[in-house]
């Protein structure tokens, strides 16, 4: 049980190691390569991100989306190229979410505040709970909540490590309309109140556009496009001008498909 517990932890805090960053990002990868056998999933791909910054990374499967969030999360080791992190850690939220269903809320907190060892789990335990706006369901079940209440209580875990980044892999994946409105306006509050940069994947290409001040747009590997959805879709009129007036999907679908994917 006990090691099990540590494996979880691990996952859900995973840091990488800090190095001489560039600038002023706070996450910077250069020139990233991953492999697996004979397919490349990452081909030279360079990324940077800064204090405060929402960005989405978008694409079809395949595309290379969670491989880059879990090298850059330090789940997963490149093959070429390098990682830096300049100051603090970077938080790992995977899509599955790593909780406990049968502890409570607060058993949860609690748990992983003492497998990372802070110095007073309970006083941690609190701090996300009125992050999370979970503090009247401290005692509830984990598996009686809904999907978006456990997807907090998974953003609240990846949070104990205090990160300058925070990491989400398709964080709105089966959670309903209202649930999704009301896990963004909590993610977006970590970015505009307290700084946090938070950067997630998704295949909802609406969603993207929403919520993401930029986009980092992956294909076979390949980084096509990094910059705001309004820069992707003067690139659209650039390059599939018949698609320029639609709407943003299938503008996006356009793009992807003048650049031969």
């Amino acid at each position: 049980m006990h090691n099990n517990l540590r494996r979880l932890s691990r996952i859900a805090f995973a840091s990488v190691e800090a190095g001489a960053g560039i600038g002023t990002a706070v996450i910077e990868a250069r020139k990233l390569v991953k492999r697996f056998g004979a397919r490349e999933a990452l081909k030279g791909v360079d990324f940077e991100a800064s204090t405060g910054e929402l960005v989405a990374v978008i694409g079809p499967n395949g595309a290379g989306k969670t491989t880059l969030l879990s090298i850059l999360a330090g789940i997963s080791k490149a093959d070429g190229g390098e990682v830096h992190v300049p100051e603090g850690e970077v938080g790992w939220v995977p899509q599955q979410a790593a909780l406990y269903r049968r502890l409570t809320v607060e058993e949860n907190l609690l748990l992983f505040a003492r497998l990372e060892r802070h110095a007073d789990p309970g006083a941690s335990a609190e701090e996300m709970l009125e992050l999370t706006g979970l503090g009247e369901r401290r005692g509830e079940v984990v598996a009686r909540l809904s999907g978006g209440n456990q997807q907090r209580i998974n953003i609240a875990i990846g949070l104990l490590a205090r990160p300058s980044v925070l990491l989400l892999d398709e964080p709105s994946v089966g959670l309903d309309p209202r649930q999704r409105a009301r896990l963004w306006e909590f993610v977006s509050a970590l970015a505009e109140t307290n700084g946090t940069t938070v950067i997630f994947s998704t295949h909802d290409i609406q969603e993207a556009e929403r919520y993401g001040g930029r986009l980092l747009v992956l294909a076979d590997g390949e980084a096509l496009f990094d910059g705001s959805p309004d820069g992707l879709l003067e690139a659209v009129r650039r390059e599939a001008s018949e698609a320029a007036d639609r709407d943003f999907e299938t503008a996006f679908v356009a793009f992807l498909h003048h650049r031969g994917h």
